[in-house]
C-alpha cells in the first residue's frame, strides 16, 4: 500500500505565486507479507511512479529513506511487513528556462547552499505569465558552473518558496544531497521560520495559535480557504505574537509549524484580521478606524506606500545539511514595510498623519 503526501504549488495559483510552500514529496509504503527480498532502490523505483533509481539512491545517501523508523542505505533488502517512509526533493519541471543576469542579495553562500533576501515583486520560479525575471532565472546565471543548475530546468535547488509579493529569506540547495536533506528538515518541521506581518485590527490577545486545514477556496479558485473542521485541505498551524499595537492595525510575528500555500494570509483572514494591503484576502480596504476624509486619505497613502500584502520572511533557522552546524539568518524589514510601520506608529502616537 502506498500513501502519498505532496507539498507543491497549484498551477492555477502560479501567477500570484505561493507563500512559504514547501517543495517535496513524501511516500509511505507498507510492505506486503508475501514480499520477496529485494534491494530497496529497485523496490521503490518499481513502486513509485516517475521516480528514477538514481533519485532513490540519492535520497538514501541523504538519509531521507526510513525503514521501520531508521535510515537505511540503498543496498538494504526489503522484507515483509517493513514500513517505508521516503522524502524526496521535488524534481525539476521539464521546461527550458534561460539564465538571466539579475542582481541577487546574497546573505550566505558555501559549497552546499545559498541564502538570498528576495525583494517583493520577484516571482520565485517561472510559470504562466512569468517566464523571465524570476529568482530561478537569476540562480541559473549566478550558479551556472554548479552541476545542479546547468540543466536549464525550472526548480534547481528549491525546497521551499515565498510569494511573489512577500519579501525575505529563502534557502537554495546547490547539491542534490543538500536538497534532499533540507527537504527532510522541512518535512520534519525542524526548520525555524518567522515572518513579520501588519494585520488589520487590534489583536484580542498578545499571542495565540491559528489552527485550520487550508485548501483551495470553493468560491474563488485563485485563493485558499481555511476549513476548521478538517474535512478538506491540509493541516496547518500558525503561531503569532504581537510586536506592536497601533490601534487600527497590529504588527505581529508569525512562527510556522507547517508550510501551506498562502498559510499566513488565509489564516489571518479566517480570524478576521487580514494582512494590510492584501488584495486577494480583503486587506486592501479600510477595515478598521473612522471614516473621516483625513483618515481615509491616510490609509490610501499607506496603501500607495506598500502596494502589496505587508508580509516579510524575517528569519530562517536550520541544520546545515552537510556539516550539521546550526544555522540562523535574519533579514531586516524592507523600506516599504519600514515606512508603513512608521506611519502607523506616528498615527497611534498622535503625530501628524501626512
Amino acid at each position: 500500500m502506498i500513501a502519498e503526501e505532496f507539498q507543491d504549488f497549484d498551477a492555477s495559483l502560479e501567477e500570484s505565486s505561493d507563500e512559504q510552500a514547501e517543495l517535496y514529496e513524501h511516500f509511505r509504503i507498507e510492505v506486503d507479507k508475501g514480499q520477496t527480498l529485494i534491494r530497496i532502490d529497485k523496490f521503490l523505483a518499481d513502486k513509485i511512479r516517475n521516480v528514477s533509481r538514481n533519485r532513490i539512491q540519492s535520497a538514501a545517501d541523504a538519509g531521507t529513506i526510513l525503514v521501520n523508523g531508521k535510515s537505511i542505505k540503498s543496498s538494504y533488502r526489503v522484507k515483509p511487513f517493513d514500513s517505508i517512509s521516503i522524502v524526496l526533493a521535488y524534481p525539476p519541471r521539464e521546461v527550458d528556462v534561460k539564465a538571466e543576469d539579475i542582481p541577487l542579495t546574497i546573505i550566505y553562500e558555501d559549497d552546499e547552499l545559498l541564502l538570498v533576501d528576495k525583494p517583493a515583486g520577484m516571482v520565485v520560479h517561472p510559470a504562466h505569465g512569468n517566464y523571465t525575471g524570476t529568482l530561478v532565472n537569476a540562480l541559473l546565471y549566478h550558479l551556472r558552473d554548479v552541476p545542479l543548475f546547468s540543466t536549464g530546468q525550472v526548480r534547481p535547488g528549491l525546497v521551499h518558496r515565498i510569494d511573489k509579493n512577500t519579501s525575505g529569506i529563502l534557502v537554495i540547495a546547490k547539491t542534490e544531497l543538500s536538497m534532499n536533506r533540507l527537504a527532510k528538515q522541512f518535512f520534519d518541521h525542524t526548520i525555524s521560520r518567522r515572518y513579520v506581518a501588519l494585520v488589520w485590527g487590534d489583536m484580542e490577545a498578545d499571542s495565540g495559535t491559528i489552527t485550520g486545514h487550508i485548501g483551495r477556496s470553493v468560491r474563488d479558485r485563485k485563493k485558499m480557504q481555511v476549513f476548521p473542521d478538517g474535512d478538506q485541505g491540509k493541516h496547518a498551524i500558525t503561531h503569532w505574537t504581537v510586536l506592536e499595537r497601533f490601534g487600527f492595525v497590529t504588527l505581529v510575528e508569525c512562527r510556522l509549524e507547517t508550510g501551506r500555500t498562502h498559510q499566513i494570509r488565509a489564516h489571518f483572514e479566517f480570524i478576521r484580521h487580514p494582512l494590510f494591503s492584501d488584495e486577494v484576502y480583503g486587506g486592501n480596504k479600510i477595515l478598521r478606524g473612522n471614516l473621516t476624509a483625513k483618515y481615509k486619505q491616510f490609509v490610501e497613502n499607506c496603501f500607495a506606500l506598500c502596494p502589496r500584502h505587508a508580509l516579510h520572511a524575517k528569519s530562517l533557522g536550520f541544520t546545515h545539511p552537510v556539516s550539521g552546524q546550526e544555522m540562523y539568518f535574519e533579514s531586516q524589514l524592507p523600506s516599504d514595510m519600514e515606512q508603513l510601520v512608521a506611519k502607523w506608529r506616528g498615527l497611534a502616537g498622535g503625530l501628524p498623519e501626512e
